[in-house]
């Protein structure tokens, strides 16, 4: 809560300036009076951001399953639900299921579509950020150009953010958990690889939304393999191809290992099962040298380590360490921190969450914000 008198010292604005912005928050419900606070003369009428006016969806959309959840405005998860379906069904199939679970969200929480001011998805893919369409993806069937904003335009009348998986976690955790660093790397080891960065405090995404794409990097082949693989991308010898979940199950497959998905493949690492450990060791050599080349490139200040092989942290960080600080220059390094993400599951929504409510502040005119269920009925 704040003052006038507060803001107009922390701004440096005008007395006027102020008035005029604070009414104009005020009728767009950004803002709300929240009592007075005594001072010596008259009490003095304070201001607060009103996070209940109005709500964020967003859909966190993996390889094999999704989160979707409800927010508040300031990014807060009020609801959210986890659903098992492959991104390979498509997109009208995958997006129809995240508009049935909007809609039950929103009766959840006796919500009006009209009480959305905007919506945030993210997908396991390369993203053209202005036009919000995913382009050429490697794993996402029948999704290349597909209209993912327009699809939800039809049933709600507010910005549609869409962005790659990789950005919306490296957005979360640096927002919630490492709130004071400006240079974060953030590296997703799920089914495939990914990376977001955060550059002076701010999402990298580069000049065409292409930024981070650490996964498709060519490897040099190791001594231990005898052809390169070849890349879900239709390349030879990327990352991902030696490093990611579906690559490590591949492998463990051919042994004769009884695994059908990347769960199977941690659980088997954590049972100590000598295959898995001995291909999630080498993974972890090269993840750490393709961290490595980044961390030369961009000098991060913190490096997350995140997705569903990042529970299998006891075998995968030791080589990744190892191989940043042997291949890495000493100042790049020199105050270097590489940790797990700490978000779990959540960080994806929370961070497309907080991009959304980002986006939709920062653009002016303001949206005018409409009033929520709760809202009616007090009034």
């Amino acid at each position: 809560m704040l003052t006038k008198t507060e803001v107009a010292a922390r701004t440096g604005l005008s007395r006027s300036t102020i008035n005029q912005r604070i009414d104009s928050l005020l009728d767009t419900r950004l803002v709300t009076p929240s009592g007075a606070e005594s001072t010596k003369g008259r009490p003095a009428e304070s201001f607060a951001f009103n996070r209940t006016g109005g709500h964020l969806l967003v859909a966190d959309i993996g390889a094999t399953g999704m989160r979707v959840g409800l927010c508040d405005l300031s990014g807060t998860i009020l609801a959210e639900v986890e659903l098992t379906i492959p991104v390979t069904e498509g997109p009208d199939i995958v997006l129809g299921l995240v508009g049935d679970e909007f809609v039950r969200l929103l009766e959840g929480a006796a919500a009006l579509p009209d009480s959305v001011v905007g919506i945030g998805i993210s997908v396991p893919g390369p993203v053209d950020t202005a036009s919000g369409q995913v382009v050429h993806p490697p794993i996402m069937t029948g999704w290349d150009q597909y209209d993912i904003p327009g699809w939800f335009s039809r049933g709600y009348d507010c910005p549609v953010i869409v962005d790659k998986d990789a950005n919306a976690m490296a957005f979360g955790e640096q927002q919630v958990s490492h709130p004071e660093v400006r240079h974060l790397l953030m590296v997703k080891v799920g089914t495939g690889v990914g990376s977001g960065l955060i550059s002076d405090g701010r999402l990298h995404r580069g000049a065409d939304g292409a930024a981070g794409d650490i996964g498709h990097n060519y490897v040099s082949k190791p001594a231990y393999v005898r052809d390169e693989p070849e890349c879900r991308c239709g390349n030879i010898g990327c990352l991902e191809a030696y490093a990611g979940g579906w690559a490590i199950l591949r492998d463990l497959q051919a042994l004769g290992v009884d695994a059908d998905s990347v769960d199977d493949a941690v659980r088997l690492l954590r049972s100590g099962n000598r295959d898995a450990v001995r291909l999630a060791r080498n993974a972890s050599q090269l993840l750490g040298e393709a961290i490595a080349v980044t961390v030369n490139l961009f000098n991060p200040q913190v490096v997350v380590i995140g997705g569903q092989l990042a529970a299998a942290d006891d075998y995968l960080f030791a080589g990744i360490k190892s191989a940043v600080y042997r291949r890495s220059l000493p100042l790049a390094t020199r105050r270097i921190q590489i940790v797990g993400a700490t978000q779990g599951k959540q960080a994806g929504i929370i961070g497309l969450a907080l991009l959304v409510a980002q986006s939709v502040f920062s653009h002016l005119p303001l949206p005018m914000l409409r009033p929520t269920t709760a809202d009616r009925v007090a009034s």
